[in-house]
């Protein structure tokens, strides 16, 4: 094997994504090293005064075939490849004139982007697989000890510092590193491209939303974004992953705060899945998430009043709480949440002054959250993994149907409405009480329906007289609409669906409650 570090001596250049790279290459030619490159990298360096050698003058071929013929050749390759520890290979390259390579910085051609495109033809998807470009960095990877491939401008100035400092050469251990990302690097390639193909069922009828619902093989791919101090438990170790969309909870931007943890982001998550289900042009809305529940939510004219509502809902529980909003916080808003200990606070964005306020509280994480559509959710088994469709589907007018009596009233409506969404977000078997725009008492993942109804109703710090209920599931009994008559409550929103429905419906009439069933149950396991 080679010594702990080697001399760079020669480089190939040849990036679609460009970032930094006139500066990288600045450096390394200011070390002495011979810049290589093709097209449009090529261009770039020359256009910004860097001295760059044309990757047919080493070849001795032109680029060809539109570009896809460039770097596959045996003086690229060979470069690259040989072991300069083994004399078989340093003969085999002087004998036929290959020149060392020692780096090869290179990204590929951002298939991706070319892929997410509306309309998109199989013909760009095609042109857009990279083929020189894995195989530079593969076999550089693959002959680290000898060759550095540099696959991310993330890490331009780490390198451009260490060959600073060590005479134009890298260690072992850098090159190791760098070689490791490659292949992740190639591997979450191969994958987009294999993941993309495989929705295409028809190659004579491309279009990418038409393809399997599940695909045959679930290829993941994402990368490290934070090491967390440990799991749910202190025992247990943890991390975050993110997709590099720069959407949603995993690549949420904190603004102060201490570092998240494990149970900080899941609660996290749910805060903000719970606040997207409400249209910040229609009304202010914040959720207090405790364990993943609320224990608070509520509508409001004003993002300070919507808060205001849900934390009357349960000022106990809301203690510690993480909170989601579907609007900017305000000083107004930023103003009532500083009164009370909170863990996080997620918001689309933060006004100045609410985080002026903000700020004394230096362990109060605060976090703004670009959107991001949920497609799927994944739940761990013991040799596998389970995958569904997230839950989605929005209530329509037209799923709502009257099963008792009496009918609810406008306000009844709107008020179940409400809850319907809110239970959609609570574990089951999950009762919800709640007025218009603001929940009373939550019933949360109990084993029975009808304790779930005790426990909401117990739970509740506001007057449950006048309150409309809503249950994820169907009632297997009428002793869960018996509790929550008893509880106050005039209306109940339900999917339906059991074998006992009518005795329900019998129950609610008895009582003078409406019910609405929606056919369209919310487990939440």
């Amino acid at each position: 094997m080679s010594s702990n570090h080697s001399k760079i001596r020669r480089a190939i250049l040849s990036v679609t994504d460009k970032t930094g790279l006139p500066d990288f290459a600045r450096q390394l030619a200011s070390l002495g090293i011979e810049l290589i490159s093709t097209g449009g990298t090529a261009r770039l360096l020359r256009e910004s005064g860097i001295a760059v050698k044309d990757i047919s003058e080493l070849t001795g071929f032109p680029e060809m075939l539109d570009g896809r013929v460039k770097t596959l050749h045996p003086k690229v390759h060979g470069g690259i490849l040989h072991r300069r520890d083994d004399p078989k290979h340093t003969a085999a390259v002087a004998e036929h004139g290959i020149k060392p390579i020692d780096m090869v910085v290179v990204n590929l051609y951002a298939f991706e982007k070319t892929a997410a495109r509306p309309n998109v033809t199989l013909e760009e998807l095609i042109e857009n697989i990279d083929i020189g470009g894995p195989s530079m960095i593969r076999s550089a990877a693959k002959n680290f000890h000898d060759v550095a491939v540099v696959t991310s401008p993330a890490d331009y100035r780490a390198i451009a510092a260490e060959l600073e400092s060590s005479n134009a050469s890298l260690s072992l251990e850098t090159k190791w590193r760098l070689a490791r990302k490659a292949f992740a690097t190639t591997a979450a390639y191969d994958s987009a491209i294999a993941s993309t193909l495989d929705r295409i069922p028809d190659v004579n009828n491309i279009d990418l939303s038409a393809g399997r619902e599940f695909p045959p093989v679930l290829r993941l791919s994402f990368h490290k974004a934070l090491d967390l101090r440990y799991g749910e438990n202190p025992h247990q170790k943890a991390a975050m992953y993110s997709d590099g969309s720069g959407l949603g909870v995993a690549n949420a931007r904190q603004l102060q705060g201490k570092e998240l943890s494990y149970n900080n982001i899941v609660d996290l998550q749910a805060a903000w899945d719970l606040a997207q289900e409400f249209d910040s042009s229609d009304a202010a809305f914040c959720a207090i998430i405790k364990h993943t529940n609320p224990c608070g939510a509520a509508a409001g004219k004003t993002l300070a009043e919507a808060y205001k509502r849900a934390l009357d809902c349960d000022p106990v529980s809301a203690f510690g709480g993480v909170i989601g909003v579907n609007r900017p916080i305000d000083l107004e808003a930023a103003e009532e949440m500083h009164k009370l200990f909170l863990e996080v606070i997620a918001a689309p964005t933060f006004e100045e002054a609410a985080k002026t306020k903000f700020a004394s509280k230096k362990n109060l994480r605060l976090l703004e959250v670009e959107a991001a559509p949920q497609k799927w959710m994944l739940k761990n088994i013991s040799g596998g993994i389970l995958l569904q469709d997230a839950d989605m589907r929005p209530l329509q007018d037209v799923d709502l149907k009257v099963v008792t009596k009496r009918p609810p009233t406008p306000e009844e409506t709107r008020a179940l409405l409400f809850a319907w969404k809110i239970c959609k977000h609570v574990k089951s078997n999950a009762i919800v009480y709640a007025r218009d725009g603001q929940t009373v008492g939550v019933g949360a993942g109990q084993m029975s329906r009808v304790d779930a109804a005790k426990i909401g109703a117990m739970k509740a710090q506001l007057p449950l007289k006048g309150t409309v209920a809503a249950s994820d599931a169907f009632f297997p009994f009428p002793d869960g609409v018996e509790e929550i008559a008893k509880a106050g409550a005039t209306a109940i929103i339900q999917p339906g669906g059991s074998q006992r429905d009518q005795e329900v419906i019998d129950a609610a009439d008895r009582h003078g409650l409406a019910m609405l069933f929606t056919g369209v149950r919310h487990f939440r396991h």
